[in-house]
């Protein structure tokens, strides 16, 4: 199975209706609208001057965001038809970022990407990342190498306790732990306005936060401030509902964390 075509493909196709959608609203991003959410503004603090890689950045929102607040941006994402996107719109709006389109876990196999190694001051990442790769252990990998030593990995992703329930978040069906691919048939989007003509497969991982914890710690990445929410920002999911946060699913309150957000510096030593 070649998980990475197929998933190209169910990214590649989203495109278009994503940045038609209310979901991602690009009208008013276009008129000035910060993207970025509470929890990974409070992270990454005051970001003026500073050198950031977005990983998997989709067509550049907050990449774009990003370069507004002053920071000097580097977007990478495997999905051409994002990335071709991101640089239409960065350039209309007369922005900074820059972007590539390259495999995350195969960046430093490309010479074109030779040149990004040790040049960043934050690694950033969110909302939905992880699970697209079988070796987390490989992603840490290509945060480290991108990162200056000293540098910060800031990454904001949903709780892999999410990852265990069925499509309509009513039961547990699978593993915490990486057993293997988990295979599903999706016929529409986590947006509005999404409904596609064909069901796609896409193909994930769950990552139990022993494997992420030992592969940041592998990476010469110490951890500095870990915290877990019991709401998302987004409703992206199943039965959800508006909270004083965010959302949290009607039949569940409070009750499951739903999104964590971390903060690694790579130390000098690594």
């Amino acid at each position: 199975m070649n998980y990475k075509s197929i998933n190209k493909k169910l990214w590649n196709d989203r495109v278009a209706n994503h940045m038609a959608s209310e979901f991602y609203d690009n009208a008013s991003f276009i008129a000035g609208r910060n993207s970025l959410n509470g929890i990974e503004l409070e992270l990454l603090g005051d970001v003026t001057n500073q050198s950031i890689a977005h990983l998997q950045c989709h067509f550049g929102q907050d990449s774009m965001s990003l370069a507004r607040m002053g920071a000097k941006v580097t977007g990478i994402d495997f999905s051409d038809q994002a990335i071709s996107q991101a640089k239409q719109l960065n350039a209309q709006l007369g922005l900074s970022a820059e972007f590539y389109c390259d495999d995350i876990l195969a960046l430093f196999s490309d010479p074109a990407a030779a040149h990004l190694a040790g040049q960043f001051d934050v690694v950033f990442a969110s909302y939905g990342v992880l699970g697209w790769h079988p070796d987390v252990a490989a992603w840490m990998s290509t945060a480290r190498q991108l990162l200056k030593p000293g540098g910060r990995l800031v990454l904001v992703e949903f709780h892999p306790v999410l990852w265990m329930f069925d499509e309509r978040f009513q039961q547990f069906k699978y593993s915490y732990f990486n057993r293997g691919p988990i295979t599903e048939q999706v016929s529409n989007s986590y947006t509005d306005g999404s409904a596609t003509e064909q069901n796609y497969q896409e193909v994930g991982w769950n990552h139990s936060f022993a494997d992420i914890f030992a592969a940041l710690l592998d990476q010469g990445l110490h951890v500095q401030s870990f915290t877990e929410y019991d709401y998302s920002p987004y409703p992206c999911f199943d039965n959800m509902q508006p909270c004083e946060q965010g959302y949290r699913f009607t039949h569940l309150g409070g009750i499951v964390p739903m999104v964590y957000g971390l903060v690694a510096r790579l130390t000098t030593d690594a």
